[in-house]
């Protein structure tokens, strides 16, 4: 009796271990975007991102907290925030989606691996579906991941005033870099 009891514990124990270890999260994620006109280009860094992602199920999803962008220049970081992101009224931004055909990577063996997430971004209380190429680099215990691609203020009613319209570009260049290791997301 004992013996199964032990050889229970033992199978519960490494169940649970697996389970917990097919769920990849940091917080200290990378999100960036780059606006290039013939005037000037804008560049804003974010290092604050929560992400999870679920090898499992090929899940992933991203938290973006709009205040912790940061800009070279405080006046284009104030405009930002109060004028074009109303980060007060709108302090989020976040992305749900899955990784198409996820089962066919083995992320415990080291490599990269080019994939393409589906899912729903959300700025400003409007959620589009959009579809992004990017790569998955498992390595050991933990996982990069990273993708560029482009957006449009205007589909997320991201209002540019006529007097700037030629110093932000009509396309945004956004680049994801995340780092994730194993976590319990309880």
């Amino acid at each position: 009796m004992k013996k199964i009891f032990l050889l229970s514990l033992v199978i519960f124990s490494i169940y649970t271990v697996t389970v917990s270890a097919q769920k990849y999260i940091t917080r200290n994620g990378y999100v960036g975007f780059f606006s290039h006109t013939p005037v000037e280009d804008i560049k804003a860094d974010n290092n604050q991102v929560a992400s999870i992602l679920d090898t499992a199920t090929g899940e992933i999803a991203f938290q973006v907290l709009i205040r912790s962008f940061r800009f070279p220049k405080a006046l284009m970081q104030e405009h930002f925030n109060e004028n074009y992101m109303e980060s007060d009224k709108f302090p989020r931004s976040t992305f749900s989606g899955k990784i198409a055909n996820h089962q066919n990577i083995d992320f415990t063996k080291s490599g990269s691996h080019e994939v393409t997430v589906d899912g729903e971004l959300t700025i400003r209380d409007v959620t589009k579906r959009i579809s992004v190429k990017g790569t998955l680099e498992p390595d050991g215990d933990k996982i990069k991941a990273s993708a560029k691609f482009n957006i449009s203020p205007e589909d997320y009613n991201i209002k540019i005033p006529a007097v700037v319209r030629n110093n932000i570009a009509r396309i945004i260049e956004v680049t994801v870099q995340m780092n994730y290791a194993p976590g319990e997301t309880r």
